[in-house]
């Protein structure tokens, strides 16, 4: 799956923003940061996004799960260094939606993922359909074209 969203390379068409320090433990034997890595960044910018203690992104009582995750390698990762995490809303189902993350280090795209997130129960473990209003706050995350 690489969705049209791969493409967005501007860091401005990510609503929400955050950084990860690169650290001299996260290279591999070519000085490069390993690709597992890249997966650790995008957790770091979608747990930011979607459980901000000031305002959490889930319905009462319902927590977040990631269904998939969709990694796209665009450039090397060097030490040292900070990555910026562009993340933004795609798509908004009943229970799920749909984020893309740009992953940039010095104003360069290195990294794009998507990403399945289901909201469920924290009692029963299923799927629970989103409130209307966690709908109108996620819409406000949309990807800017």
């Amino acid at each position: 799956m690489e969705p049209n969203s791969f493409h967005q390379t501007n860091d401005e068409s990510y609503p929400f923003k955050t950084f990860d320090k690169v650290r001299y433990s996260d290279t591999d034997r070519q000085g490069h940061v390993n690709n597992a890595v890249f997966a650790a960044f995008c957790e770091t910018g979608r747990v930011e996004f979607l459980y901000d203690p000031i305002n959490p992104l889930h319905d009462e009582g319902a927590a977040f799960v990631i269904a998939q995750l969709n990694i796209s390698f665009k450039n090397e990762i060097c030490w040292p260094g900070t990555i910026e995490i562009g993340t933004a809303v795609e798509k908004i189902g009943t229970s799920s939606i749909q984020l893309i993350q740009g992953l940039f280090q010095d104003g360069k795209m290195v990294g794009a993922a998507t990403s399945v997130i289901v909201q469920v129960d924290e009692t029963t473990k299923k799927a629970k359909p989103l409130s209307a209003r966690r709908k109108e706050k996620l819409a406000s995350y949309l990807i800017k074209e």
